[in-house]
């Protein structure tokens, strides 16, 4: 199921996915005793974070992991964990359990068979996994431009590394198995460029054109796209 959902202001898509996401959450630790929470990096779900650090849920029973991350420490800038701890592990969430994909004892070359054995540790299916779209189509750290997309979107680990020339760093990433054993999927997006991206993703065509079709074009999962200019 792909539900599509616009908002005329961004604080406003911003306080009604804040809600949503806490909701889920709580009725999975009501359900189970704790809930897993997969989180976009960039700039667009920064307003969503502040909104659920100010929520007062049961965030000792949440274990919260990046969908991708740049393999730099978290003293880099460029660091998805660092920001994550930064912009929503405060308030209330500073109780959550954070969950690395970085660790500065392995070597990337080594990074996707390590971490996969410890992501398929964790409780599963993840309970609400929050994704971003770039312009090119990518989401997480599935680009488009990497030599080995292909592999990266049909891999049976739950990590999968990305070297992609348009980017700075090399990369580790959830893979599309892994993202897809969960419960429900979110893919946040603001301005019109990405709505015209989003737009072209969402027609027929290869999925290593716009990576992000791996998750609109599957039935295992829910998923809501919210968006505003």
């Amino acid at each position: 199921m792909f539900i599509q959902q616009f908002y005329d202001s961004r604080e406003r898509l911003q306080d009604v996915l804040a809600k949503h996401i806490a909701l889920t959450l709580s009725q999975a630790i009501s359900h189970r005793g704790h809930a897993t929470f997969v989180v976009s990096g960039g700039t667009s779900p920064v307003g969503v974070f502040h909104r659920l650090a100010a929520t007062p849920i049961d965030w000792s029973s949440v274990t919260i992991l990046p969908s991708d991350e740049r393999w730099v420490p978290e003293s880099d800038a460029a660091s998805n964990a660092a920001m994550i701890r930064r912009e929503l592990l405060k308030d209330h969430a500073s109780k959550a359990r954070f969950f690395s994909l970085y660790d500065d004892n392995v070597a990337f070359e080594d990074a996707a068979e390590v971490m996969s054995d410890r992501v398929v540790a964790l409780p599963t299916p993840f309970d609400y996994v929050l994704l971003g779209m770039g312009s090119d189509g990518h989401t997480a750290s599935l680009f488009p431009d990497a030599a080995d997309i292909d592999a990266a979107l049909s891999s049976r680990k739950a990590c999968v590394l990305a070297e992609p020339p348009s980017q700075a760093q090399s990369r580790i990433s959830l893979s599309p198995q892994a993202l897809l054993n969960s419960v429900a999927i979110g893919i946040l997006f603001f301005g019109q460029e990405k709505a015209d991206v989003f737009a072209e993703a969402s027609l027929p065509g290869e999925l290593n054109e716009y990576p992000v079709r791996v998750v609109l074009r599957q039935e295992l999962v829910p998923v809501t796209s919210y968006f505003a200019l």
